[in-house]
């Protein structure tokens, strides 16, 4: 018998069942935001920070909408998009689309990989490329095949709240040096202007917020967390409607303080990489990439600045790293078993299938990072692609709620035209950047 339980209806116990929203909180505070908008703040400075912004807010509709279907159906999102409609070649178009960001999304973790190691390096510590990239990668594989997540998920919350509080008081003691944000900064980067070169921008509106992997991890840890186990099967029932209700009202607060937490620390990290590196004419680069971006925090705090950057980004990229590989390895379990690779008629063999791939993608990150190098251009690779599928996701989230969803569970008008709106400016993004590139 399924586990049915109501939702609870006062904040504090609302609070209590958040979860999915803060494990993408703490992943989307690594590679995003540390690496690819601090990047994208020292190239252009103040210019697009309304372009920061805009790319963190309207991307919740989408999330709520792939999290409401999940608890709706009982679906993980890849046995989703393998219903909608299309050409098949033993999977949904959408599936074979998104097997290519999901590729490229290696590169990015790979690249972490790399940030990871050259923070090492950045204390002092002696060690080779090879011998910090098998220890990180090894280490994380170790760690999600005995079980450790919880312990590390808790730790890297932590960490991750702690680092973006810093960043944010960052921001703020700069009123204090050369490069204090300005009233005028502020305007210039409301003006809605655009640059010359919008391929690092469009990367970021990839991954900042909640970027398309992200979107395609929510409706997973939803599920792990109980929403839709707690739902039950819908046997058209008044009180399946009022626990359906309820526990998407919890999928809701969940989604809107998660975009709370990251928009935040987005702004935060793009004013620090526009006020301090592209004041300082810091280029974030392959070879310098952690010590061009220790100066966000050593040009506030001197040394101790430095130090406090060293373990938070190495907190931050870890976590990052380790919430990745445990929600990629969910989708390759899921992918096999879509592919007919592999069987899972029990949650045990389940859990099996994903402790193996847990083991199998770290060993893929720490090949391609040994192979190639390139820290910086691995992260935008991954981040690139990730905004060429955000489109596609707002097909699917329509798809769902038009099609999929019985009319008594839809939303109102205002929610309707609110998720047009975020589909069809991912897709002028898409657009945009592909006919610079063409």
């Amino acid at each position: 018998m399924p586990h049915l339980k109501d939702a609870p209806t006062d904040f504090v116990g609302i609070l209590k069942q958040l979860g999915p929203g803060l494990i993408i909180s703490a992943s989307i505070v690594g590679s995003g935001e540390l690496i690819v908008t601090t990047k994208l703040g020292a190239d252009v400075g103040f210019t697009l920070l309304w372009f920061i912004i805009f790319g963190c807010l309207i991307k919740v509709f989408l999330q709520v909408e792939l999290g409401r279907y999940a608890i709706l159906s009982g679906k993980t999102m890849l046995q989703a998009i393998d219903g909608v409609p299309g050409p098949r070649l033993l999977v949904s178009w959408l599936v074979w689309v998104w097997i290519c960001m999901f590729v490229a999304t290696f590169f990015q973790v790979s690249g972490m990989v790399g940030g990871i190691a050259q923070a090492v390096s950045l204390s002092g510590l002696q060690f080779s490329n090879t011998t910090l990239a098998l220890a990180i990668t090894g280490s994380c594989a170790l760690l999600l095949f005995i079980g450790r997540y919880t312990f590390v998920e808790r730790f890297s919350t932590v960490m991750v709240a702690g680092f973006t509080l810093f960043t944010i008081l960052a921001v703020l003691s700069l009123y204090w040096t050369d490069y204090g944000v300005s009233a005028a900064d502020l305007a210039e980067g409301m003006s809605f202007g655009l640059t010359d070169d919008f391929t690092i921008a469009f990367a970021a509106f990839g991954v900042i917020g909640v970027g398309a992997s992200e979107l395609i991890y929510y409706p997973y840890w939803c599920l792990e967390k109980g929403y839709a186990r707690f739902v039950g099967r819908d046997d058209q029932s008044d009180a399946w409607q009022k626990r359906a209700k309820g526990w998407i009202r919890v999928l809701q607060w969940d989604a809107f303080a998660s975009m709370v937490i990251y928009t935040g620390a987005t702004i935060a990290f793009y004013l620090l990489g526009a006020a301090v590196l592209h004041g300082k004419s810091v280029e974030v680069s392959n070879d310098n990439l952690m010590a061009s971006l220790s100066h966000l925090y050593s040009e506030s705090f001197g040394v101790v600045g430095l130090w406090i950057f060293i373990f938070g980004a190495i907190a931050v990229l870890y976590s990052t790293v380790f919430i990745a590989t445990a929600s990629n390895g969910r989708l390759a379990a899921d992918l096999l078993q879509l592919f007919g690779l592999a069987k899972t008629a029990s949650e045990e063999r389940r859990g099996q299938l994903i402790r193996y791939s847990c083991v199998a993608l770290p060993v893929i990150y720490c090949v391609f990072y040994l192979t190639l190098g390139r820290p910086v251009t691995l992260v935008t690779i991954g981040a690139v692609a990730q905004a060429l599928m955000l489109p596609f996701l707002g097909y699917a989230a329509l798809y769902f709620l038009y099609r999929r969803t019985a009319e008594v569970m839809k939303p109102g008008k205002v929610w309707f035209a609110f998720l047009w709106i975020s589909s069809m400016l991912m897709g002028a993004v898409g657009i945009y950047q592909l006919s610079r590139m063409f």
